[in-house]
């Protein structure tokens, strides 16, 4: 029987060898601790919603930004909230929100009224067009992850949501605690 450098090949060619491979998505990774593998699957997960961010985004209107998408969201569920609400929930600044909400407003997909306890602010609400295109792209994500995770248990589902709901909380706390 041949080695692997007789035969003229390395062993990382085979697909037993899983020594030269990197881990597969969601597998941990026994020599890291599970603050470690926390990283890596964020970190995965971050970089896949940013390359679906822009498919989802279209979805919405062919000239929308990714990061409007979460705006839309935010109003959608959300109505009559201010841009100062978006730029506290999202942790970005006032002028970024402004310019967000007025590309917004120039496709059509956002109105802003003047806000009636304060008339520096504004309220923000989808518009009617905004509105039909926002469910439409968010029935189609849910349809894709209902897809995607079929074989697993609806309990399951709705304990990755609370799960991430408290990473998310956990995170933002322990940014304001000024960390």
């Amino acid at each position: 029987m041949l080695s692997s450098a007789e035969s003229g090949t390395d062993a990382s060619d085979d697909p037993a060898d899983t020594s030269a491979r990197p881990p597969a998505e969601g597998d941990l990774v026994d020599d890291l601790g599970p603050f470690e593998n926390l990283e890596r699957e964020v970190r995965l997960l971050i970089r896949r919603a940013q390359s679906s961010g822009a498919r989802i985004a279209r979805r919405v209107h062919p000239e929308l930004e990714a990061s409007a998408y979460p705006l839309l969201a935010f109003v959608a569920e959300r109505p009559g909230a201010r841009g100062s609400d978006l730029a506290s929930y999202f942790g970005v600044g006032r002028a970024t929100v402004s310019r967000q909400l007025s590309r917004l407003a120039d496709l059509g997909l956002v109105d802003r009224t003047v806000d009636p306890e304060d008339s520096r602010g504004q309220r923000i609400t989808l518009t009617p067009d905004g509105a039909e295109r926002f469910e439409r792209a968010r029935t189609s994500r849910v349809a894709m992850l209902e897809g995607a995770l079929s074989s697993w248990d609806k309990g399951e589902v709705a304990e990755l949501a609370r799960l991430l709901g408290r990473y998310s909380a956990d995170i933002v706390a322990w940014k304001e605690d000024g960390h």
